[in-house]
């Protein structure tokens, strides 16, 4: 049986050590590589201050998606905003979305509260209930300089 050089076992734990440390990125970055199950769905929004895409998708707390894009809507000045639901997550044509945020500073994630029709949305369909983010700067400025 030959021996393995002193190069050649450093190498191999390097090696590992990389692989170990793409693994975490991977799993701690909550990244999903080859792995499209589910659907998307759109919403309008008049305002998603502090959303980014990636933010948290949630259903009574649990968490059912992920934001998976925010752009300009073209005919519109609202934010459209992909969300990218899980399989086996079923949403009611008139569910509603609205941007919440975690805790008194914390991230925006999206809010789903269900509705209570049959009909449900399939890939690519729009959420018509939506409601924006509050915008905590000019709430205070109300306050502060006498607008409220």
């Amino acid at each position: 049986m030959k021996k393995y050089s002193r190069e050649t076992s450093v190498g191999i734990f390097v090696l590992i050590g990389l692989l170990c440390v793409g693994y975490l990125t991977i799993k701690l970055g909550r990244m999903e590589l080859l792995s499209d199950k589910g659907y998307t769905v759109h919403a309008r929004f008049t305002s998603i201050t502090g959303l980014r895409v990636g933010a948290e998708v949630e259903i009574a707390g649990v968490p059912v998606g992920r934001v998976a894009g925010i752009n300009l809507a073209p005919d519109k000045p609202v934010a459209v905003v992909s969300l990218r639901m899980r399989e086996g997550v079923h949403l009611t044509d008139d569910v509603i979305a609205s941007v919440k945020t975690s805790g008194l500073i914390g991230d925006k994630y999206i809010k789903l509260s269900p509705g209570g029709s049959p009909d449900q949305l399939g890939e690519g369909d729009e959420i018509t209930e939506t409601e924006s983010a509050i915008d905590i700067e000019s709430l205070i400025s109300k306050y502060v300089f006498g607008g409220v």
